[in-house]
């Protein structure tokens, strides 16, 4: 538009972006029932993610552990990019390539959920932990943005915001974070 400030732009962008987000609503449906289905199992919820998707990926174990909207008992998660130490110990022993696969491989058991986050889906560390958790018999749930990445195809359930912006992709998954919990409150 001519004359459009960068503010009138973004939201403008953001407004198209949760437009989008429509056709997503199956995979939203199957990622929620997976969750429900393995809190009610006394299973958990694994999530991780780099950067702005780490601070995602903690939001979600904290909405989970704590309280989203229901005042109800906690809901059994960890946010594997919480813990500074553990995370440059092993990146510093290993690779930094590690650091949620060896999360996953040590905390991880079959029927527990994975829920990565990465506007990119091609973060080495997010695929390795996608890795991990398909050999352990986790499902897995990938938040992704542009064309998905490699992680589109290791993860179980996809939700791909189709944009090339970051910004765009993480005020996406925000939404979609809390469309998940809606979801997995009604379902418990």
């Amino acid at each position: 538009m001519i004359g459009e400030t960068q503010y009138q732009k973004a939201l403008r962008e953001a407004a198209s972006v949760y437009e989008s987000l429509l056709p997503l609503e199956p995979a939203l449906e199957t990622a929620a029932a997976w969750c429900v289905e393995a809190l009610h199992a006394g299973r958990k919820v694994l999530t991780c993610g780099n950067g702005g998707s780490a601070s995602d990926a903690q939001h979600l174990a904290a909405e989970l552990m704590g309280r989203y909207v229901d005042d109800r008992p906690a809901l059994a998660a960890v946010a594997l990019n919480a813990d500074t130490t553990l995370l440059t110990a092993i990146g510093n022993d290993y690779s930094y390539d590690q650091v949620f696969a060896r999360q996953v491989r040590g905390l991880g058991k079959a029927g527990d959920i994975l829920i990565v986050f990465t506007s990119s889906g091609n973060s080495p560390n997010v695929l390795r932990a996608l890795e991990a958790a398909r050999e352990l018999g986790l499902r897995s749930i990938a938040f992704l943005g542009r064309g998905g990445g490699e992680a589109k195809d290791l993860a179980g359930c996809v939700l791909l915001v189709p944009h090339s912006v970051t910004a765009r992709i993480q005020e996406a998954h925000q939404f979609l974070l809390h469309a998940l919990m809606d979801r997995i409150e009604a379902g418990r």
